[in-house]
């Protein structure tokens, strides 16, 4: 399992723990921007396998977390996102099936809000449109990631860039198993904005806007605060 992080010290204990009790986890590597908080001592003192200065957002950091996994299949989760005790059984029998290059798991927000209950709806609707976000915990077979060309770099969608280049391999599947990922990305901000400009950008990605600009349309709420760099509105 690769879990990129950055300042998320509130947040990687939680999810590292709930990583002890799935069944059938063989390594998990978390892979770092540059923390200065105290992500890194937690990390270590949970046993997992840290690598230090990876910059570049998201996409470069689990493209070497990936690189440096040695399993059959790789599960790819955000800090603040926790996995189902039957995650890697479920996510295996999947991977039996030689048609399926990968999937990811029905997502819950957590927190009372509305935004959250809005999301947690949102989510299965966007998988009918073949729209698959890294918040939901994407899993592939090794082998098939590697032949896709893996995660690119890039400052942002670099969970839709791999998706559609998987999709050439197989398909991508849907899991009922349910992970938790955290509302915090809401708190303290006008949500409907948040939607329309997040929903802005992703009909440029559509039309062929590089990342790498589209990005810059988001910089004021992505380095918003700490724990939260890596935060998008829908993801």
């Amino acid at each position: 399992m690769v879990v990129p992080t950055l300042e998320e010290e509130g947040a990687i204990g939680s999810l590292l723990d709930a990583l002890a009790a799935v069944r059938g986890v063989a390594e998990v590597i978390v892979v770092d921007g540059g923390s200065r908080d105290g992500t890194l001592a937690i990390a270590r003192d949970r046993g997992a396998l840290v690598l230090e200065g990876v910059s570049g957002g998201r996409g470069a950091q689990m493209r070497a977390g990936a690189a440096a996994a040695r399993g059959e299949a790789l599960l790819f989760l955000h800090a603040d996102t926790l996995p189902p005790v039957d995650a890697a059984d479920s996510l295996l029998e999947a991977l039996c099936y030689p048609w399926v290059a990968g999937g990811n798991f029905h997502t819950r927000f957590s927190g009372p809000s509305r935004a959250a209950h809005f999301m947690t709806w949102l989510y299965p609707q966007l998988h009918q449109l073949r729209i698959v976000y890294g918040d939901s915990a994407i899993f592939v077979r090794t082998s098939t990631y590697r032949a896709a060309g893996g995660f690119r770099p890039l400052p942002i969608f670099e969970d839709l860039d791999l998706v559609r280049r998987l999709r050439r391999h197989g398909r991508i599947v849907h899991l009922p198993s349910t992970v938790e990922t955290s509302s915090r990305r809401f708190e303290g901000r006008s949500f409907p904005w948040m939607l329309v400009r997040w929903v802005v950008m992703q009909v440029l990605y559509w039309l062929g806007v590089d990342p790498r600009t589209l990005v810059r349309l988001y910089a004021p709420i992505r380095e918003s605060g700490p724990g939260r760099q890596h935060d998008y509105p829908s993801r």
